[in-house]
């Protein structure tokens, strides 16, 4: 009989339980952990990823508390993942939580058609949501990214390689305001259509623009370096994902990292941040690139990707890019008003861009 394969249980994002996890899974996780030499004596769901097949334990045991994982990825995925996270601990010496062995010295199960894994349990705090809370994530997001240069990946797993895609992410951004374009002018009854419908040429002019920036940048000349050289993103740092502990920040989550050049991830935290504070701010840009620049050192040519990167209307596209899926429930006034906020928040975005686009602050040449 063959094993039952993990599936996603929230497959329409209805389920109010984020600690549900279905009775198989959990008879899994009680399989998985013989091959541990550990005695366990309690599970806690700390969370779920429900839509994709995908959970986290807290697990007591007679060693202490350590964390169970289900990785939601493909198998030779998940393996790029766990290496990396090997890597950055035996070789690096980095902050992100140690893999246990199993019996057999391995650094996962797999099961259900997924990879499993035990690490270490950190204790940790969430960094102060202000400026200084900031600074500190920046650090340590810096220090993440430079440890992991010269990750070369285990035999046989998947290599995730974002280092050469820029320029189609831009182009795609492009060709998918043409479609967000043609599904408003479908559906102009639903509350967001003409507010979306009336942005759309300008931040396709945006999108189009840094396009050209990036075409006439460095860009090329950067990404030869190739993956080992610029190491590791993170892809989904912020305050949940980068914890203050021993000794300083500590990385978690690392399921997504793949190659890419570093600034990404610092410019995601920085127009993230910008939204959350419903306008650009300089001093917190300046304060966070500066952190960042004291672990991992920005020259010009990467600051002025990193700058044309925060051209590009990241925070409007997120926003409305899943509209295709199901346009009569999307576009709703809930989307609208969010909308709004982004027309909103772009007025301010671009007088702090022109003063940053010429600042050297301490950057190397």
């Amino acid at each position: 009989m063959s094993e039952k394969l993990i599936t996603p249980w929230d497959v329409d994002g209805t389920l109010n339980d984020d600690s549900y996890v279905p009775s198989y899974i959990e008879d899994m996780a009680y399989q998985v952990l013989t091959h541990y030499d550990l005695t366990v004596s309690n599970l806690e769901v700390i969370a779920t990823k429900a839509d994709k097949g995908g959970l986290i334990w807290k697990i007591e045991t007679n060693r202490g508390p350590f964390s169970l994982k289900v990785l939601h990825r493909r198998p030779t995925r998940s393996l790029f993942s766990l290496g990396a996270q090997a890597y950055l601990v035996e070789e690096k010496s980095a902050r992100v939580p140690p893999i246990f062995k199993t019996k057999t010295r391995d650094d996962y199960v797999e099961m259900g058609g997924k990879l499993w894994f035990i690490a270490e349990w950190i204790n940790l705090t969430k960094a102060s949501e202000d400026l200084e809370g900031a600074k500190l994530l920046c650090a340590g997001l810096g220090d993440f990214h430079r440890l992991s240069k010269g990750y070369e990946p285990p035999y046989g797993t998947e290599k995730p390689s974002r280092l050469y895609r820029w320029p189609k992410k831009y182009e795609k951004m492009i060709k998918k305001m043409n479609w967000f374009r043609d599904i408003t002018t479908a559906y102009p009854e639903m509350p967001a259509s003409s507010t979306i419908l009336s942005v759309l040429d300008m931040f396709e002019d945006q999108a189009k623009k840094a396009l050209s920036q990036l075409e006439s940048s460095n860009y090329d000349k950067l990404v030869k370096k190739g993956n080992k050289e610029w190491g590791l993103v993170h892809q989904d740092y912020g305050w949940a994902n980068g914890q203050l502990g021993p000794d300083g920040v500590w990385l978690i989550d690392l399921d997504g990292v793949a190659y890419d050049l570093p600034i990404r991830d610092l410019r995601k935290l920085i127009t993230n941040q910008m939204e959350k504070l419903g306008a650009w701010d300089l001093e917190w840009i300046k304060g966070m690139i500066e952190a960042y620049h004291e672990t991992n050192p920005i020259d010009k040519d990467l600051y002025h990707i990193l700058w044309i990167d925060m051209c590009l209307p990241n925070e409007f596209y997120l926003q409305v890019k899943d509209m295709a899926y199901n346009p009569t429930v999307f576009l709703n006034e809930e989307v609208n008003t969010v909308v709004k906020n982004i027309i909103e928040l772009d007025q301010s975005k671009w007088p702090v861009l022109e003063e940053l686009k010429e600042w050297k602050g301490a950057f190397t040449e």
